[in-house]
């Protein structure tokens, strides 16, 4: 990849990313975008992963070894991941012994126990990105009982990894404020980093009207129907158990919409979801995107809904959403305001009604109202969430950490909105 001019001194990153990279959402994107980002500033970057992920053009990534009776994509919590890590783990303690990076960069909290290790054994500082609470998302994707005998153990451990950190590094402004409110965590050791979008990927000026007709025909999708899309995994804490339930809410008074639902594991169960809900024909689905088709399908929507359920975890699929100027409706969430400001439509409370509620006022926004929605929305992702400034920052938390200096301070202030009609 091409370099650009930089005041910091070329470094050797080890970037620790506890999961099958790369596969196609979430946290993965933030992992490849931030590489990127170094990349261009000069910097080495080498990921240790699992097996089984999808290589990327110009990413070094080194994989663990794997088992013969585990192939497929891990997505969120689960009990392969405690042997994925362990043997992470090993390779990771002999590829930074041989190797000897300047920092260790550690996703989720499992790389940041490993890191941790790594930073005793090498003297490297390690830096944790945070994208959310291990034990909340351990209970929002029903893998352990808040009530269970081992969620205290699991809560202290998490505790400790985030200490165990130089630097904090937060996917939102609310996650920096959960780690100085719930873990105690200072707010000095701590950098809030936003998700990002890379807007000239995800531009809506890419495909043409054509183009567009041409994919609606190949997917089924009617022309003469308000097209909603969803991008993400496809679990009951993403929201998509009551998506499906408010399109039911709307079909009894409407027939003008169809949705495009884009994205995995589960979408068998959620076909026969929608065949229980009387939806069949309101809905079209596609299995996995992969990352680079994803502005491609997005194009096809005139709504954009993110009706994601998790308080603690980001969201970067709103981002993608506001780059391509995609009037977007989501729940009444820290994150979500974070990133859509005034620009959001939402649902005011977590429920299939008030759900099918905001879809109903976005739905009949006018061609005006939608357009000028949409210039805002994707002004504001080019203002306050881009790639190349958080690779700026990232550098600069980097440099502070090797020279001894003060770290650069977290943005913990909300993001600027404007004044706007309600929603």
């Amino acid at each position: 990849m091409p370099k650009q001019d930089s005041p910091a001194k070329n470094l050797n990153i080890l970037m620790l990313a506890p999961t099958m990279f790369f596969a196609d959402y979430g946290a993965h994107v933030r992992i490849l975008e931030e590489v990127r980002s170094l990349q261009k500033r000069g910097h080495r970057v080498t990921v240790l992963a699992y097996p089984n992920g999808r290589d990327m053009e110009g990413i070094e990534v080194r994989r663990c070894w794997g088992v013969p009776f585990n192939y497929r994509v891990i997505v969120g919590s689960s009990r392969h991941k405690i042997y994925l890590d362990i043997l992470l783990g090993i390779m990771a303690v002999g590829y930074g012994l041989r190797h000897r990076p300047d920092l260790i960069h550690a996703h989720l909290h499992e790389g940041g126990l490993i890191g941790w290790v790594l930073s005793k054994l090498t003297g490297a500082p390690l830096v944790f990105d945070f994208q959310g609470s291990l034990t909340a998302e351990m209970v929002d994707h029903n893998f352990l009982s808040a009530r269970s005998p081992f969620f205290r153990f699991l809560y202290w451990l998490e505790t400790r990894i985030d200490f165990a950190a130089d630097v904090v590094l937060t996917s939102s402004t609310h996650a920096a404020n959960l780690l100085m409110e719930k873990f105690g965590l200072p707010a000095d050791r701590i950098v809030a980093l936003p998700d990002c979008v890379d807007a000239e990927t995800f531009c809506p000026q890419r495909f043409s009207t054509t183009e567009k007709q041409q994919l609606k025909g190949t997917l089924g999708i009617p022309a003469d129907k308000k097209v909603i899309v969803y991008l993400g995994v496809l679990t009951t804490y993403q929201g998509v158990d009551k998506l499906l339930e408010a399109l039911q809410i709307l079909k009894q008074t409407r027939n003008d919409y169809h949705l495009l639902l884009m994205g995995h594991p589960a979408m068998v169960r959620y076909q026969a979801l929608a065949g229980e809900l009387g939806l069949a024909q309101q809905v079209t689905f596609t299995g996995k995107i992969a990352y680079e088709d994803a502005c491609r399908y997005l194009s096809l929507g005139d709504v954009a809904v993110a009706p994601k359920i998790s308080a603690t975890e980001g969201s970067g699929k709103i981002l993608n959403y506001m780059a391509l100027g995609l009037p977007t409706v989501a729940f009444n969430m820290p994150v979500s305001r974070e990133f859509l400001g005034d620009g959001g439509i939402y649902a005011p409370e977590r429920s299939s009604q008030a759900l099918a509620d905001a879809l109903r006022r976005a739905l009949d926004l006018s061609s005006t109202k939608r357009s000028s929605l949409g210039q805002y929305l994707r002004r504001r992702a080019i203002d306050h969430f881009s790639w190349q400034r958080t690779g700026e920052q990232i550098e600069a938390v980097y440099q502070a950490l090797l020279s001894g200096e003060p770290l650069p301070a977290a943005r913990l202030r909300p993001i600027p909105h404007r004044v706007s009609e309600n929603l």
